[in-house]
C-alpha cells in the first residue's frame, strides 16, 4: 500500500477534532516544504523514532551503457538516503 499526501491530510483531519481539512493540508505542505528545504541545503532530516534522511555527495565515475557497451562518465551528484531508527526497525522486524 502506498501512502499519499491526501492520505496524510485525511488522517490528520480525522485525528485532530478542531482542525479543518484546509488546515490539515496546510500543515502537511508546511512539513514537506521544511523537509525539502533542509535536504536541498544539504542538511540531514531527523524524525525521532522514525529515521534520518541523509544527503550524500557522489563523485563522478565511469559507467557503461548496457545496451551498446559504450563507456561514459556519470557526473557527480547528490543523493538522498534514508536510515531507519532502531525503534522503527524493531517494529518492522519483531
Amino acid at each position: 500500500m502506498t501512502v499519499t499526501k491526501a492520505d496524510l491530510i485525511n488522517e490528520i483531519y480525522k485525528t485532530h477534532q478542531g482542525m479543518s481539512k484546509s488546515q490539515a493540508a496546510e500543515s502537511v505542505e508546511t512539513f514537506l516544504s521544511l523537509s525539502k528545504s533542509a535536504l536541498i541545503a544539504g542538511n540531514g532530516l531527523l524524525l525521532s523514532k522514525f529515521g534520518k534522511f541523509h544527503v550524500k555527495d557522489k563523485r563522478s565515475r565511469k559507467g557503461r551503457n548496457p545496451r551498446t557497451g559504450d563507456v561514459l562518465i556519470i557526473d557527480e551528484r547528490r543523493v538522498v538516503t534514508f536510515s531507519t531508527s532502531l525503534t522503527l526497525r524493531s517494529r518492522v522486524n519483531p
